[in-house]
């Protein structure tokens, strides 16, 4: 069940942090071969920063949506209740699937859509290895 939250502004900051990316990079390793993950962070890394709605990121990833209860999911709330700033989520474009993956950002973006399912979220987004 969704929360219904009072209308509270959300911040990004800029630029994905840091640590994103070896996070990204944990993840894609699970999927892909090491030299095509490399590939992919370092043009994520390049990548501008594009923005998309949470309901739409959430579709296109055809995951399951965490609960505002989830332990990340959670404390990223309490992050946007606070007024700090959120990073910008990185995405891989999978076009022979016709899906995306949340390489980083999962619980920010379930995080987000417990608020607002039509808010913009900021993202850098790269088309991964055709197979």
């Amino acid at each position: 069940m969704r929360t219904v939250a009072k209308h509270i502004p959300i911040k990004w900051l800029p630029d994905p942090e840091k640590q994103d990316y070896p996070g990204a990079y944990s993840y894609l390793t699970l999927l892909f071969e090491d030299e095509e993950v490399q590939w992919m962070v370092k043009k994520l890394k390049k990548a501008p920063v594009l923005p998309f709605k949470s309901k739409d990121i959430f579709r296109a990833s055809a995951l399951a949506l965490l609960p505002p209860e989830n332990f990340h999911v959670h404390r990223d709330r309490q992050k946007i209740e606070s007024g700090a700033s959120l990073s910008p989520i990185l995405l891989v474009r999978l076009p022979g699937l016709a899906r995306v993956l949340i390489a980083d950002g999962y619980h920010r973006m379930c995080a987000v859509y417990s608020f607002d399912e039509d808010a913009v979220i900021p993202c850098k987004i790269v088309t991964g290895p055709v197979p």
